[in-house]
């Protein structure tokens, strides 16, 4: 029998005082088996990194939405979908594969990366080269040790508050706070 995914539930209050946008996100993450909470909690992160592009993109008609992620390779992580149908916003996390990054380019917008994990300099330095020619591609990069402390923040029914200023972000909840400052290596 396959293990199903934990549900997740999330309140994100976002005030992305960076781009003028103040929201609340009322979020179900489903959590794959072989998801962690550190991965689980870099979506929501870039998320909340992202968000304000929902209003600046799509003039409040769009869809911010978490994919199937670990369930469906073809699927991005999170995603911004205008009323159109059409992908805006594609976000992966972690360190995906060059083909799947150039494949999600010809079927959106904009792609992200946000990578973490202390393997994450190896795979840029093997991966950068072939990523240079994706022009819609962006590749940013969250120090391991700030990642490490998003997953303590990880609860079933989470009450969160995301502060965007200056490019970092501030996550906090009961448990805490997590200051992250992504670094752009792409």
């Amino acid at each position: 029998m396959a293990l199903k995914s934990t549900i997740f539930k999330a309140h994100l209050a976002i005030a992305d005082i960076d781009h003028g946008y103040y929201a609340d996100h009322q979020l179900t993450l489903a959590r794959h088996p072989s998801e962690t909470d550190e991965r689980m909690m870099v979506r929501l992160a870039a998320l909340a990194l992202q968000a304000h592009e929902l209003q600046d993109t799509c003039g409040g008609d769009g869809q911010l939405a978490f994919g199937a992620g670990l369930s469906d390779p073809d699927d991005p992580d999170v995603s911004l979908t205008d009323f159109t149908g059409r992908k805006r916003l594609w976000i992966e996390v972690g360190q995906p594969e060059d083909k799947p990054l150039a494949k999600a380019c010809s079927r959106a917008d904009a792609v992200l990366v946000y990578a973490f994990h202390h393997a994450a300099e190896v795979w840029w330095r093997g991966i950068e080269g072939k990523l240079a020619r994706l022009d819609r591609l962006q590749v940013w990069r969250i120090p391991a040790e700030q990642s490490q402390a998003l997953a303590q923040l990880a609860e079933r029914s989470m009450q969160l508050q995301a502060t965007v200023q200056d490019g970092a972000l501030t996550l906090s909840s009961e448990r805490g706070s997590v200051h992250l400052e992504p670094l752009r290596w792409k």
